[in-house]
């Protein structure tokens, strides 16, 4: 478990949803500033870390991007028990997509921490002309279940450091009721599941 003082937080946060709905893509634009057009599947999960300057505060995000292929769903616990934040990310142009970013929620609902900040990125959103799930369906349901949505592109840039900045700073709020010293506890997995990880 890892906090900094009043104005440093370090948060874990997790990024979840099916195969191919952008996960990878939204963490390299954040991180790197860069999209690749093809992108390789994620084999269990990524480690990656990025630190965003938020009002007073500095947020230092240890973000897990995990594999959405379902062979490795029984390995997700292990990523996202003790985040702090957790982005479920679901692809504009799949109902597919969609439906299991719901299922995510539930899990992470049911088993999660209740103080998780969750985000739901309708992800692709450059792909108008291919849209299957309108954005008023993805808030309607964002707001009945707790989280925020935006709609994000990976490719043009579209809201993803907004996203992530959004984050940072429901954060603190979130915390603080918790913890009046303002900390976030950061839960890390063990050395074990790191081999598991491909290095970014």
């Amino acid at each position: 478990m890892a906090t900094m003082g009043q104005n440093n937080l370090n948060a874990k946060l997790v990024l979840l949803g099916d195969m191919g709905a952008g996960k990878s893509s939204l963490v390299l634009r954040f991180v790197k500033g860069q999209f690749l057009e093809f992108q390789e599947s994620t084999i269990g999960a990524a480690f990656f870390s990025q630190t965003l300057a938020v009002n007073d505060a500095t947020v230092k995000f240890e973000i897990w991007d995990t594999a959405g292929q379902e062979r490795y769903h029984s390995l997700a616990p292990m990523y996202y028990r003790g985040a702090a934040a957790a982005i479920i990310v679901y692809d504009i142009t799949s109902t597919d997509s969609f439906t299991r970013a719901k299922k995510w929620v539930q899990e992470l609902q049911n088993q999660g921490n209740p103080n998780i900040v969750m985000a739901l990125a309708g992800n692709k959103a450059d792909l108008e002309d291919k849209r299957k799930v309108t954005a008023e369906e993805a808030r309607v349901y964002a707001e009945e279940n707790g989280l925020f949505f935006m709609e994000t592109s990976a490719k043009t840039a579209a809201n993803v450091n907004d996203m992530f900045h959004e984050i940072a700073k429901r954060l603190p709020r979130a915390q603080a009721s918790q913890n009046p010293a303002g900390m976030v506890l950061v839960d890390r997995p063990t050395e074990g599941s790191r081999a598991a990880s491909c290095c970014a």
